[in-house]
């Protein structure tokens, strides 16, 4: 065989696999948008490793109300990966990004066809952006984690940090701001058309229409910030004012550390960052109350640290993920889930498609890697 034919037959290969797998799960397909949105904003919250009973231990413990509880729809959503198998973030992530089940450790790529090759496929930020709405990406992780990446980039690996960094500042998305990832330079960002950004001061002097990449050093979960040092929640605020517009807009925001504390059974540092990534639920449904139109959706990639009721308190028993169903709350959308309800977690992104008025072939969507 003439090896100059390889790239196109192993093309071809994994094209028809992926036609094979879409038709299996029976999503998949180009389609249009109708003609009019229910929803203009959406913000989308993903508690990292945030099961039912990190709220039940933290709400015991403070002897106070999360403010997510308070959102009117309330279920559950189930988190395995491809295999059915307990997911990991990468795998997560991809799920509530593109609509799709995949193997842990891929990010925004099909199983069949892990490199890309012939296609992957579309996440939310890429179908919002195609509308000509902003988007942004807030996490209290690194700007490469596996979370964010599933919103902004298509790598056969979650730990190939620089190939999804050079994705994220090709990306066009509108703002991108976590933790440093080391990979880049303010001289760097400027060469993408992208602002680096830094410092609350940095955000606070960005301008309508600029596009900025945050490279913060401070813990970004930790309740109390500073004029310099900014929070999650004051990050969210802050990239909702630039954010918001007449053409609406998509959020992401990752509340990272209920995960990585839970591993360590960590258990005063995870609530915390819990109370913190539900105080940016909070401003963002203060804001969505206020303008209207706006989604919130929150929920989790998966559980980790397996915690439960033992001798009169919440312990964890893990210091790995689990498979247990995770919360979905939800505001501005009443008919998003029924009361109760536990769905897949790649059913929740199909769900906010639709509520933005996306016609139901409109997504998942397959992308030619060809194009």
């Amino acid at each position: 065989m003439d090896i100059n034919l390889l790239p196109t037959l192993l093309k071809k290969f994994f094209a028809m696999l992926t036609v094979l797998s879409l038709l299996f799960a029976g999503i998949g397909g180009t389609g249009t948008e109708t003609t009019e949105t229910e929803i203009k904003n959406v913000i989308f919250f993903i508690g990292d490793g945030m099961g039912p009973n990190h709220l039940e231990k933290t709400k015991a413990e403070t002897g106070e109300e999360l403010f997510m509880d308070t959102l009117p729809v309330q279920g559950f959503s189930k988190t395995s990966n491809y295999i059915g198998g307990v997911t990991d973030s990468a795998a997560g992530a991809t799920a509530l990004a593109c609509g799709i089940r995949t193997a842990n450790g891929r990010v925004g790529v099909y199983i069949t066809d892990p490199f890309a090759y012939a296609s992957y496929p579309m996440n939310l930020t890429e179908l919002c952006m195609e509308r000509g709405m902003k988007t942004g990406i807030v996490t209290s992780d690194s700007t490469a984690g596996a979370t964010p990446a599933g919103f902004s980039a298509h790598v056969f690996q979650r730990k190939y940090t620089e190939d999804i960094t050079k994705q994220q500042l090709a990306s066009g998305i509108d703002l991108i701001w976590g933790l440093s990832t080391g990979l880049v330079t303010p001289e760097i960002v400027a060469e993408t058309g992208y602002k680096y950004v830094e410092s609350m001061e940095d955000i606070l002097a960005l301008e309508d229409g600029d596009k900025s990449f945050g490279q913060f050093t401070n813990e970004l979960w930790r309740l109390a910030g500073g004029s310099s040092y900014p929070t999650l929640s004051q990050l969210t605020e802050a990239a909702i004012d630039l954010l918001k517009n007449e053409n609406g807009f998509f959020l992401m925001v990752e509340g990272a550390h209920i995960d990585k504390h839970s591993h360590s059974n960590k258990a005063e540092e995870m609530k915390e960052a819990l109370l913190e990534f539900d105080k940016a639920i909070q401003i963002a449904t203060e804001f969505a109350m206020a303008e209207g139109n706006t989604l919130i959706v929150v929920t989790a990639d998966h559980e980790t640290g397996a915690i439960k009721y033992k001798n009169g308190a919440y312990e964890f028993t893990s210091g790995s993920h689990s498979g247990a169903n995770v919360p979905l709350r939800v505001y501005g959308c009443n008919d998003f889930i029924k009361p109760g309800q536990a769905i897949k977690n790649r059913e929740i992104p199909v769900r906010v498609a639709k509520a933005l008025g996306f016609a139901e072939s409109a997504f998942p969507r397959t992308i030619d890697a060809a194009a």
